[in-house]
């Protein structure tokens, strides 16, 4: 087998400049000086034989071409490292280190909750830490190499993730428990229309909201926007308009104790799938797959196994 002129280091440098653009600031997080972060990275580039920074001075550091697709292997590979080493650490099932999950925030109450209670008390010595926010940020976050796994609706993901699904949900109309159409078994969304409408305004719930009163050939009033799924539901419980979300909780009260009621829409919406994602081109460490195995488990078989 060949023997790779690079080491660890050198690409732990490159990574860290990468992330943080400035030699200064990668020199900080790794707690080396400038010049050996600057002398790491240049040797990077002598042994790839390629380029793969641009460094001005007063404006930072910016990746080419061969950087970009240099970084993301790196990841990948400073990943397998410290996976390697923890592996040799662990017996058995005792599982070790870090895993960082991530999730879009109208998940995280009851899915993201979940996984995490329940792989606490089978793997407690894991150091477990999740970051939840909109589902850009957490594929951002993703893509970076920042999060093991997350938690996300499957829906305009980008290109090269793996998803495992969950379970699928149907989007509903909510409304005040004693709005007039309450009795209704179903409502088709015309009937509507001319009604006050509180909009979940997060990607990807506003474009799949808006998806279903495009086919349906509605413009909903839209009287509030929020960016809060329970906000969402405590406005409809004060009777300032109804809404359509997708996640339905175990309770139809609101945090104000205000009485929402919950009613199909016709015709029926596509379900949508709640997924585990993770980065394709990342081997998901022993950590991750125990989450995936727990997750399989608990809501069945998988799509995109590893």
């Amino acid at each position: 087998m060949r023997t790779v002129g690079f080491t660890l280091r050198q690409l732990a440098s490159f990574v860290a400049v990468a992330e943080l653009g400035s030699i200064t600031g990668a020199a900080q997080r790794l707690r080396v000086s400038p010049s050996a972060v600057s002398g790491a990275v240049d040797e990077l580039e002598r042994v790839l034989r390629t380029q793969l920074t641009v460094r001005r001075r007063a404006h930072g550091v910016t990746l080419t071409r061969s950087g970009e697709d240099v970084l993301r292997h790196a990841r990948s590979l400073l990943h397998e490292a410290e996976d390697l080493e923890l592996r040799a650490q662990d017996s058995g099932d005792n599982l070790h280190g870090p895993l960082m999950l991530g999730s879009y925030l109208t998940l995280a109450p009851t899915v993201l909750a979940e996984l995490l209670a329940a792989y606490t008390e089978e793997h407690p010595d894991v150091d477990l830490d999740f970051f939840s926010g909109s589902q850009t940020a957490v594929l951002e976050r993703l893509t970076r190499g920042e999060l093991d796994l997350a938690v996300v609706y499957d829906v305009a993901l980008p290109a090269g993730i793996s998803t495992h699904r969950l379970y699928s949900a149907v989007p509903h109309v909510v409304l005040p428990a004693d709005h007039s159409l309450a009795a209704a078994e179903c409502l088709p969304l015309e009937r509507l229309a001319g009604e006050p409408f509180i909009l979940l305004d997060l990607p990807p719930s506003r474009e799949n909201t808006m998806a279903l009163f495009a086919a349906a050939g509605v413009t909903p009033h839209v009287r509030f926007r929020t960016t809060d799924y329970e906000t969402t539901r405590s406005l409809v419980g004060r009777g300032l308009g109804y809404s359509v979300l997708v996640q339905h909780p175990e309770g139809d009260l609101t945090w104000g104790g205000r009485s929402l009621v919950p009613r199909r829409i016709d015709p029926a919406p596509r379900p949508v799938d709640v997924c585990l994602a993770w980065d394709s081109g990342v081997r998901p460490s022993r950590r991750a797959e125990a989450m995936l195995e727990m997750a399989r488990t608990l809501h069945g078989t998988a799509r995109g196994d590893l």
